[in-house]
């Protein structure tokens, strides 16, 4: 009752995703756009309920679900809906009402996809020799590109629900705000960032390992360009 039509309704203790639920019900009614962000703790269910018997071994795996079905019982009453108008003579010409966003993100709490540099008490010269060695590629062993992607998103103040355009093994964010190279690089792809004209390019350093005159290149042609040139 307090939300306007562009509302972001968060919810902190999600459960079933029963506030989910409601927001995309809501804006089917009401052609709104709100929003939800919802939180839940990967509580375990009780090994002996019905939830945990089909596959649901959390509460959030519950609403994970819940949202999903939520949306899709959603989408196939507004297409009955839509059919049911189509079949019958109406002299009513008011424009058809839009499907509303049904899609959501899942984001877990993780460590970093990158190596955290230790703090080595005393003088063991072996310990800070191997710590240099494993950080000449800083990606963590169980890092993936696509958590990296997200994670550079926040440190770089953008938000989660930025637009993601991935081809030629560059992610381009927000239309050329920031430009991702987490894949590979060559001098197509430098080329083909420039035709981008970002903001900003943060690159892997490990990926020009054996190229410095790749390296080379690429940040004085970016600085050339006025693009801000990261690597890590």
């Amino acid at each position: 009752m307090s939300t306007d039509k562009e509302s972001i309704i968060l919810d902190f203790f999600a459960g079933s995703g029963t506030t989910a639920h409601a927001v995309m019900q809501l804006n089917k009614e009401d052609g709104g756009n709100r929003r939800f962000i919802c939180v839940q703790l990967p509580e375990p269910c009780d090994p002996k309920s019905e939830a945990y018997k089909v596959g649901y071994s959390t509460i959030a795996d519950i609403s994970k679900e819940r949202i999903r079905r939520a949306g899709a019982k959603l989408r196939a009453e507004i297409e009955s809906e839509r059919a049911q108008k189509a079949s019958e003579l109406s002299f009513d010409d008011t424009n058809e009402t839009a499907m509303p966003d049904f899609g959501f993100k899942v984001f877990r709490l993780a460590d970093s996809n990158f190596k955290q540099w230790r703090d080595i008490r005393g003088s063991e010269q072996q310990q800070w020799l191997q710590q240099t060695i494993d950080f000449i590629n800083p990606v963590a062993e169980n890092a993936t590109i696509d958590n990296m992607v997200y994670e550079l998103l926040l440190k770089n103040g953008k938000s989660l629900n930025s637009t993601i355009e991935h081809t030629n093994y560059i992610y381009n964010i927000n239309s050329g705000e920031v430009v991702l190279l987490l894949e590979s690089v060559n001098q197509e792809t430098i080329d083909h960032v420039l035709t981008l004209h970002p903001q900003k390019v943060i690159a892997l350093d490990n990926l020009f390992s054996g190229n410095d005159q790749l390296k080379t290149n690429t940040v004085l042609q970016l600085r050339d360009a006025g693009i801000e040139f990261k690597t890590i």
